[in-house]
């Protein structure tokens, strides 16, 4: 059968018609109405005030961190369970990285392991230039908290929101709560430009400063001139019209993944040994991927027993991330743990999986993968 994929692209089938808007016009470069339109409707949908569209989340936390004058004696805390590209930009700036455990409740920053390591550095007289926190398949962090304790040691936050678009927090949209937010349309997120991601902030001046860079920091003048280092970052007018056409189902594809994730709940929720991602009192995740730990003496199986019965029938699913303080890339780094003696990262690396959540996916594929799993369980 046709591989079952994580997460893959769901066009809406309104995307042409801005991309073909852009053929007419010849705006193919990195400027033009869809990139405006995009910027402007991707603010308006979030409520904040302004937003840059580039070539990546990637480059968007890079461009966060240049705004925030990282630099090479400098530390950023950074959430550990993550994807190794909410960390990579603070090497490209020679900056270190210090890795922040998860708390059980969201799987993400733990404000009591920040609040730690805040201690730490405030009593050694080196505070971090920034902290980036993750929101983990699509639920977010403890924001109040953590912007509580980052605010009272006056260290700016960066919002890696690159799985959460369309996730809410207190009513408020996930990517606005930092001083800059940041989003990723890579083709597996819940809403695609093929690759591509925005940098927001309510800093009029700084998504200035961020389009400028972006562009490879061309002085105005009527020649080539340039002062200081810049990036060729900039979102084309064709990907950004199909980021138009993707953000018109925005709401759309939530409550699609919100139904796929509540089709598993209801399959496994009483199945001892099975324990779902929650969803934090006041927040609604857009549940971009279905993150669930299996424990294997009470359930019976393991997390690899699922993945491996899966793959024989050509259904992709995969373990949560390794955490970042585990990655050989980053040997050596600070970590500071939920609880002494308790990393609740490496508890959900070790036991933690994730199971094709695709909007497009259909009630009969799910049904199958369902059923698998069931199937792979003890009958005693």
């Amino acid at each position: 059968m046709e591989r079952v994929f994580l997460s893959s692209p769901h066009m809406s089938g309104n995307e042409q018609k801005y991309i073909q808007e852009a053929f007419d016009l010849n705006w193919i470069a990195p400027l033009g109405n869809n990139v405006d339109g995009f910027e402007k409707e991707l603010s308006e949908y979030n409520s904040i005030n302004h937003a840059a569209v580039v070539s990546s989340g990637t480059a968007a936390i890079h461009l966060a961190l240049k705004l925030l004058d990282v630099q090479p004696e400098d530390t950023v805390f950074c959430s550990s369970l993550t994807f190794v590209a909410t960390v990579n930009p603070v090497l490209y700036e020679g900056a270190t990285p210090v890795f922040i455990d998860s708390e059980p409740d969201t799987w993400n920053m733990s404000p009591v392991a920040i609040e730690h390591a805040l201690v730490d550095a405030k009593r050694d007289g080196n505070l971090p230039k920034a902290v980036i926190v993750v929101n983990l398949y699509g639920q977010s962090a403890k924001m109040d908290e953590i912007i509580t304790v980052c605010n009272r040691y006056n260290v700016p936050v960066i919002e890696d929101a690159a799985e959460s678009l369309g996730s809410e927090y207190k009513g408020q949209k996930s990517g606005t709560f930092g001083q800059f937010g940041i989003y990723s349309f890579n083709g597996n997120k819940i809403i695609t430009t093929s690759g591509g991601g925005a940098l927001v902030s309510n800093d009029e001046e700084s998504i200035q400063k961020a389009r400028f860079l972006a562009t490879q920091a061309r002085d105005p003048a009527v020649h080539y001139q340039h002062s200081e280092v810049g990036y060729n970052y900039r979102m084309s007018n064709i990907v950004a019209g199909i980021g138009r056409g993707q953000l018109e189902v925005l709401d759309e594809r939530v409550n699609q993944r919100r139904s796929v994730f509540n089709n598993y709940y209801e399959a496994f929720k009483d199945i001892q040994g099975i324990e779902f991602q929650p969803e934090l009192k006041d927040t609604r995740s857009n549940r971009w991927l279905t993150a669930l730990t299996i424990n294997p003496e009470k359930a019976g199986i393991t997390r690899n027993d699922i993945i491996h019965a899966l793959d024989e029938q050509n259904i992709e699913a995969r373990p949560v991330w390794k955490p970042m303080h585990l990655q050989p890339l980053f040997e050596g780094c600070k970590y500071y743990s939920h609880h002494n003696n308790e990393s609740i990262s490496d508890q959900l690396f070790e036991n933690g999986l994730c199971l094709p959540s695709g909007s497009n996916m259909s009630e009969e594929t799910q049904d199958k993968i369902i059923k698998l799993i069931l199937d792979l369980l003890p009958t005693d």
